[in-house]
Parts: C-alpha cells; sequence; structure tokens
C-alpha cells in the first residue's frame, strides 16, 4: 500500500468558525428556518480544485449549515490543519430564505462540484432539498448551475430540471462535465442513485433527457456494508460516472458504477447525446457490463486521468483509494488498492483529478455520523492529495 496521500489540511467538527452577520431564527418548519450554526451539522462532501480555490460542499441534511457551497484559499493555507471555509460565490448565493420560499438567486444543498477546465467553469447540482431527518423538505425543483470561475462566480447558466424529469433531488449527488472543442458543445450527465436513472443535459440546447436501465439500479448482494464499526445496508443505485479519452469517432467511453455494487459498465456517449435514444425501452448493447472489481470494492466516487488512461476509485468498504489501468484488462487481477487508511480514511466521500494531475479525496466519517456518533473530539473529515505518478508507482496500474 502506498503512502504517498498527506493531509493538506483536516477539518473539525468543532473548530469551524461561523460567518460573520450570520442571522439566527427560532423554529425548523415550513414557514421559517433555524439558521443558527450548529457545528455537529456540517459535514464536508466533496473536494475539487480549481487552480488557488479548493472547494468544499456541505450538504444540508441537518439543521445549522450556513453554506453548502464553500472554498478554501490554498494561496493562504500554509501549515492551517484547520482552514477557514469561504462561501462561493458569496455567502448571500448560499443563504436560506428564512420563509423557505422557492429562490432562483439561491442555492439550497450541494452534493458535489466539477470544474470545467477548459472553459473556466464550475458546475454543480442543486439539489434543492433540505434533508433533515424527520422532516425532509422539497424547497425548490432540483437545478443545474454553471459559474464563472474566471469572473468571481458570476452566474453564467441556471437551468431547472423539470418536473417530469425529477420529482426529487435527493438522489442528484454528482455530476459529470464532457465539453468539446467548443465550450458551447458540452455535455453533463447527472446520475440518479435513488430512481436509478441517468439523466444528460445539453449546454448548447439547454435541454435535458432520462435514460433507464438495468445496470443503473443496485446490486442486493452488495447492499450489506461495514464501514467505520457500523453495519448497515444501502440501496444507492448509479452514483459516479467518469468519462475516457475522445475515440477515433469522437465520442468516449462513460465509466459507471451504482454504489452498492461491485461493478463497472460503460457505455459510449454518442449513444446518451442522442436524445432520441433515451425514448428507446430496448438498448441492446449499447450499455455493457465490464466486470467486477472485487469482492468488498463497493466504490462512491471514481475519476478517469487522461494522461494515463487510469482510473481511480474511491472504496467505501476498503477505505481506501483504488486504481485500475483501462490499458489492461479490466479484471480483479488488474485492480489494486494503492492507498488504505482503516482509522483515517472512513468513507471516502468524494475523489477528483485536477488539471494537473493531483488526486483530491475527501473522507467524511459518513457512516458513524448517520448510524452512530461523531467525537467532536477527533478529526472526523480529511482531504487528501498527492500526484497521479508517486500513487501508481510500484503497483499495477503504473
Amino acid at each position: 500500500m502506498s503512502s504517498n496521500f498527506h493531509f493538506p489540511g483536516e477539518v473539525n467538527a468543532d473548530r469551524k468558525e461561523r460567518p460573520p452577520n450570520y442571522p439566527g431564527g427560532s423554529s425548523g418548519n415550513r414557514a421559517t428556518i433555524d439558521e443558527n450554526y450548529i457545528p455537529y451539522s456540517n459535514v464536508p462532501m466533496g473536494v475539487s480544485r480549481y487552480k488557488n480555490k479548493l472547494f468544499v460542499t456541505l450538504p444540508r441534511r441537518r439543521p445549522g449549515i450556513p453554506s453548502t457551497l464553500n472554498y478554501i484559499n490554498l494561496m493562504k493555507l500554509g501549515n492551517d490543519i484547520n482552514p477557514k471555509f469561504i462561501p462561493y460565490p458569496n455567502y448571500d448565493f448560499n443563504k436560506l430564505n428564512s420563509t423557505l420560499i422557492p429562490d432562483s438567486n439561491r442555492i439550497i444543498s450541494v452534493y458535489r462540484t466539477r470544474p470545467d477546465y477548459k472553459c473556466g467553469r464550475l458546475w454543480f447540482i442543486d439539489t434543492g432539498v433540505l434533508e433533515y431527518p424527520d422532516n425532509i423538505q422539497q424547497i425548490q425543483q432540483p437545478s443545474i448551475w454553471i459559474l464563472d470561475l474566471e469572473n468571481g462566480g458570476k452566474p453564467l447558466r441556471r437551468f431547472e430540471i423539470p418536473a417530469n424529469i425529477v420529482t426529487t433531488g435527493r438522489g442528484l449527488a454528482s455530476i459529470t462535465v464532457d465539453v468539446d472543442v467548443n465550450c458551447d458543445d458540452a455535455f453533463a450527465y447527472i446520475p440518479d442513485l435513488q430512481t436509478y436513472h441517468l439523466y444528460v443535459y445539453s449546454y448548447r440546447m439547454n435541454s435535458i433527457w432520462s435514460f433507464s436501465h438495468n445496470y443503473l439500479s443496485f446490486d442486493p448482494i452488495a447492499g450489506d456494508l461495514d464501514i467505520g464499526g457500523v453495519q448497515f445496508q444501502w440501496s444507492d443505485g448509479i452514483f459516479s460516472l467518469t468519462l475516457g479519452n475522445k475515440m477515433s469517432n469522437g465520442f468516449r467511453n462513460a465509466y459507471f458504477h451504482p454504489m452498492a455494487s461491485h461493478s463497472e459498465f460503460v457505455v459510449s456517449t454518442k449513444v446518451l447525446q442522442n436524445q432520441t435514444n433515451a425514448d428507446r425501452s430496448w438498448h441492446g448493447n449499447d450499455f455493457m457490463f465490464l466486470g467486477i472489481r472485487g469482492i468488498n470494492k463497493q466504490s462512491t466516487m471514481h475519476d478517469f486521468h487522461t494522461k494515463s488512461g487510469t482510473i481511480f476509485y474511491a472504496e467505501i468498504q476498503n477505505n481506501g483509494i483504488g486504481c485500475w489501468n483501462t490499458n489492461k484488462k479490466f479484471c480483479s487481477c488488474n485492480h489494486e488498492i494503492i492507498h488504505s487508511d482503516v482509522d483515517k480514511m472512513i468513507y471516502p466521500s468524494d475523489l477528483t483529478i485536477d488539471d494537473e494531475d493531483n488526486i483530491w479525496v475527501m473522507s467524511n466519517t459518513m457512516p458513524r455520523y448517520i448510524y452512530s456518533r461523531l467525537d467532536p473530539n477527533e478529526y472526523n473529515f480529511r482531504i487528501w492529495t498527492t500526484t497521479v505518478k508517486k500513487a501508481v508507482q510500484g503497483t499495477l496500474c503504473e
């Protein structure tokens, strides 16, 4: 196992600072919302880097989260292992309306972000949901947001997903961006882990369509999990999609997997980008089964490194990171755990690769947060990073 991953920063549940001028409230029902900052509620989920900004998301799964989309200023990080989160692009954009009236100028809850390095844009899904225990509320319709990273996070577009496509945003935990030569010829692929659908959004057409297939569902044999000393059962379907290099036909392989699964699947973006294909009840061999990664190799997020052709997996039962070089046959014999830490990398919730070949991983001890309790005197959340070159050195993926 590799020890090339290290901490650029660690966030403790009791050590985030309350943002300035943060308003208070008095209740948590549909009419008003309690906006008092509650440190324990703030569990980071996603991580991605663009230049000097390291974006960190905190989906609103409990009351007391002042800002769902944030960043860490890497230029000012220094030796600080408890970096301050800065709302992006500002606090008002993240602030909940005290009456919970839908507001197209604000976001409710974000799980993960993906920078579009070619065009300097940040893409994410606002689920529109407050996932408070015993009080789940769909405040506004889920929407796709695209922000201008070169212009202070200025919103370039908000696309509200029609209700006939999505009725709840609870399963919209990730987004994958596909950009060709022209920035207007962009597509986004959005897995729905709850309804087992895959949505495709065309930037040029400003339109969205939905695919349904059995491979998007969970594997009942892989739903029993034991993570961080907590045993539970999940049925999360398609969770992550990552894109391979462009092929001779101008399209890419889209590799995807359900979270409650040991398997990996693939479909061509040529299939996904043709809206008429979404209306078919039979897809023939368009969606293909690649194989099984191995036992206890359920994965949340994965990402493709274009230069080496290697896919890196965030493996939740192994408390670590696995890899597969796509130039080799897909089989368990060609998959390897390149880093694992049963104490510190509990539940790697996100994994991204930036445009400088750095891997970024968030681990957040989520199962303990949901089913048990976090110890606020310990570091429960960590951001890990290393280079691709160091990560694969001496492994099957080199």
